[in-house]
C-alpha cells in the first residue's frame, strides 16, 4: 500500500528551521503498531496521522518511541498540510484527539496559523534534587504540569548556556522537562529536553506553550505574549492566555512531499 507523507517544518517562515514532523492523511485508521513503525522509521520528534469524518479530523501523535497526548507543532504542521495540499476552504480546522479532546486550527491572513489547545494546569512542587542534577544549575521556582516539569532561571543566558544530562534525564517520571526565562528581545525563553519519549531536546514544542503560557501571563501581567524556543533550529512563536485555553500562533514551510510503501 502506497501512503503519501509530508515532512513541515513548524514555528518558522523557512524550511531547516523550526520543528520538523511528518504528517499522513489517512483514508481509514491503520494499526497503533503499524502508526508507531512509521513514526520510528521516520525518527522525527513527531508524526501526525490524521482522518477525515463528517465535520472534524481525527488526529493523533508518535514520536520515535510511543504515542502522546498532546503535540502543538505536528497539529500545526497536519493543518499546514490540509490548507495547502488537501484544498481545505475554510480558514478553520476542527481537529478531535482521543486523548486532549477538541482542538482548532484558525488560518490567518498572514499565512501564520494559530492553534487552539487546552491550558496546562500547572502545580508549584519542591525543587527536584535529581532533575536539578540533571539539568546542572538549581531554579528559581518549580512547577509540576500535566506531563512536564516547568523550571524558572534568572536570565535568557542561563538557558542558553545549559547542557543537560541526558542519561539522569531519562530516569525521570515525567514527559519532558521545560527550561525557562524571561527574554531579551521576547517576554520569554525557552527549552524542552524529553530523552523519556527518544527526543533528547524538541526543537519547537507547542504543548509547552500550553504549560508556560499560563505561568508568564500572570509573572508578567499580561494574555497575549512573544516566545523563542533556544533550541539549535530555534522557534518563533506568539501566545495568549484565554484562561482554560492557549492560543498559539506560528508559521510553517514544507520540506519534503513523497510516498511510503507500507
Amino acid at each position: 500500500m502506497k501512503q503519501k507523507i509530508f515532512q513541515i517544518d513548524a514555528f518558522t517562515q523557512t524550511i531547516f528551521g523550526g520543528n520538523p514532523a511528518a504528517v499522513c492523511i489517512l483514508d481509514s485508521w491503520i494499526s497503533a503498531e503499524l502508526m508507531q513503525n512509521i513514526a520510528a522509521e521516520n525518527n522525527l520528534a513527531e508524526t501526525a496521522f490524521t482522518v477525515q469524518k463528517a465535520n472534524h479530523y481525527e488526529l493523533r501523535w508518535f514520536t520515535p518511541e510511543l504515542e502522546v497526548d498532546l503535540c502543538g507543532h505536528a497539529t500545526l504542521a497536519a493543518a499546514f498540510v490540509l490548507f495547502n495540499h488537501y484544498g481545505h476552504k475554510e480558514n478553520t480546522l476542527r481537529f478531535i484527539s482521543p486523548r486532549s479532546g477538541e482542538l482548532i486550527v484558525q488560518r490567518n491572513g498572514d499565512g501564520s496559523m494559530t492553534i487552539d489547545f487546552p491550558a496546562d494546569d500547572l502545580k508549584p512542587v519542591t525543587s527536584h534534587e535529581k532533575m536539578n542534577t540533571a539539568i546542572g544549575k538549581v531554579p528559581l521556582k518549580t512547577f509540576k504540569g500535566k506531563t512536564d516539569y516547568l523550571l524558572i532561571y534568572e536570565s535568557q543566558e542561563i538557558i542558553e548556556n545549559i547542557q543537560p544530562n541526558f542519561r539522569l534525564l531519562n530516569e525521570l517520571d515525567c514527559r519532558g522537562v521545560i527550561v525557562s526565562a524571561s527574554g531579551t528581545n521576547v517576554d520569554f525563553v525557552s527549552r524542552f529536553f524529553a530523552p523519556q519519549c527518544g527526543i533528547p531536546e524538541d526543537p519547537v514544542t507547542g504543548s509547552a506553550h500550553t504549560t508556560l503560557t499560563p505561568y508568564w501571563s500572570k509573572e508578567l501581567g499580561k494574555t497575549k505574549l512573544t516566545a523563542q524556543q533556544l533550541s539549535q533550529r530555534g522557534g518563533d512563536l506568539k501566545c495568549e492566555d484565554l484562561g482554560k485555553r492557549i492560543k498559539i500562533t506560528g508559521h510553517a514551510a514544507c520540506y519534503l512531499t513523497g510516498e511510503i510503501e507500507i
